[in-house]
């Protein structure tokens, strides 16, 4: 009886992952298409020079880019991280999502063990499924990305169709390595987690950890003067800057994250202080849905912060260091050997800015399937329509707004690094350059915004009339 145990075993839960997966296909589509994007653009880049050599280009021209191939793969690697945090970040929205079918799975008599290896069937169904897509996309959009290539090098574009071989090893080493990353941490948070946390996880706010006013401050003064930190050597010690550009970066995520937190803490307690604004509509309600999830989205906050100024720097630099070189005062040894830094700024740029974006999208949709049946105790209560979608918009505002505004405090510092560069190297149109990318991200983030929150108004507002015995 035992061998026949252990031979058919695998296959019951292979069979139930894959039932799951077809089952919540709603839950699934957000994290599918968030793989599936990140496997297209870790493709499009590495198969970027392959576009870019299929070309027409001179021996010089061939030689400058092939002289930045290490450039190129230090950018990609940090790719590789910038997508992981995403991948991670959506896994965890399709665990808090299935909290409650996981600890069913508990009672009926699952160890954590056994969960885990059902999420990790789960997990290679859609990855695959969407590492294939996504590795299609990537060719089906090379056109578009050598289209990128040639307009940053200036040279004669050609439609035409490229599959890179190396660039398809490459994806599917940095997915794979990708997805054991998200998994892993999937499996320590359910085995971490016991089965009355599980059924709540939905439910009950979070208390925000060193909540205390003498912890606060503390807290502020320490990330403070980490930023103060980042930018002084961004501005004065620009090559140090460039060196340890990574672990900068990452101690900037954490300081913007901390300072969210400690902001978003001080901004609620003084907003109840004022009575009558505070009770005005459902600002109440708005408030204090931001603060319960301030600790689990501060350092969400932080990164999508320093993503989008880091994306506004790089494409700025992208263009300034290419379209702007091409003016009659500049050399056209210098231009074409700034070439190279100018597409990865601008493919980079343009990448980390829709990271960005998706980490925002992605952290609204899990706040408000988190918050649907907050949204049906309003409408019971009396709440009109009306006021519950100018929750829903406040609310998803706020989350947009935010990381957008300290954003372009983080670029002053950067874009002065970049401006000093630019001037050096008698780059033309800074002005303009700067202009129309701040322009463009703001209004790229501004239609997030908007497609965000009709979406999250559509499934709230769709759930506010079911019975709230169903809650």
């Amino acid at each position: 009886m035992m061998s026949v145990e252990r031979t058919f075993m695998p296959h019951i839960y292979l069979k139930l992952a894959w039932r799951n997966v077809r089952r919540s296909v709603a839950d699934y589509v957000v994290y599918f298409l968030t793989l599936a994007f990140a496997a297209c653009l870790l493709y499009s880049f590495t198969a970027s020079g392959d576009y870019l050599l299929s070309m027409d280009l001179s021996p010089e021209q061939r030689g400058v880019y092939e002289n930045a191939s290490m450039v190129v793969q230090a950018f990609s690697v940090f790719s590789v991280v910038v997508f992981a945090f995403l991948v991670v970040y959506a896994n965890r929205f399709i665990l808090r999502r299935r909290s409650l079918e996981l600890a069913m799975y508990g009672l009926l008599g699952m160890d954590s063990t056994q969960t885990s290896r059902v999420l990790l069937y789960e997990n290679v169904f859609v990855g695959a499924l969407s590492l294939a897509i996504g590795l299609a996309a990537g060719v089906a959009l090379s056109p578009a990305f050598g289209g990128l290539a040639s307009f940053v090098f200036g040279v004669p574009w050609r439609f035409g169709f490229a599959f890179s071989e190396n660039a398809a090893l490459w994806d599917c080493g940095c997915f794979a390595a990708i997805m054991a990353v998200a998994m892993l941490a999937g499996m320590r948070g359910i085995r971490k987690r016991s089965l009355l946390q599980l059924m709540n996880a939905n439910r009950v706010p979070e208390k925000p950890k060193g909540a205390g006013s003498a912890a606060m401050r503390v807290q502020a003064v320490l990330a403070f003067a980490a930023i103060v930190f980042v930018w002084g050597l961004c501005v004065l010690q620009p090559i140090t800057f460039v060196v340890y550009i990574l672990p900068l970066g990452i101690l900037a995520v954490l300081a913007t994250g901390v300072l969210f937190r400690t902001w978003t803490i001080r901004y609620a307690k003084k907003a109840q202080r004022n009575t009558d604004r505070y009770l005005r509509g459902l600002r109440c309600f708005v408030v204090r849905q931001v603060e319960s999830k301030v600790s689990s989205t501060s350092t969400a906050m932080g990164c999508t912060c320093v993503l989008i100024a880091v994306a506004i720097c790089m494409v700025v630099a992208g263009f300034a260091f290419s379209v702007g070189m091409r003016g009659p005062q500049t050399d056209g040894a210098t231009a074409w050997s700034l070439a190279p830094i100018g597409f990865v700024g601008i493919f980079f740029g343009m990448t980390f800015l829709v990271a960005a974006a998706a980490v925002l999208a992605l952290q609204q949709l899990a706040e408000g399937a988190d918050s649907v049946h907050r949204y049906r105790i309003l409408d019971k209560m009396g709440c009109d329509s009306s006021m519950i979608r100018r929750a829903v918009w406040a609310q998803t505002g706020a989350y947009f707004a935010a990381p957008l505004a300290f954003a372009l405090v983080h670029c002053v510092f950067g874009l002065a690094l970049v401006g000093f560069l630019a001037a050096a190297l008698e780059s033309s149109s800074f002005a303009a350059i700067v202009a129309g990318t701040v322009g463009g991200t703001v209004a790229f983030l501004g239609v997030y915004y908007l497609v965000t929150s009709l979406v999250c108004e559509r499934m709230l507002l769709g759930s506010v009339r079911t019975p709230l015995e169903h809650i």
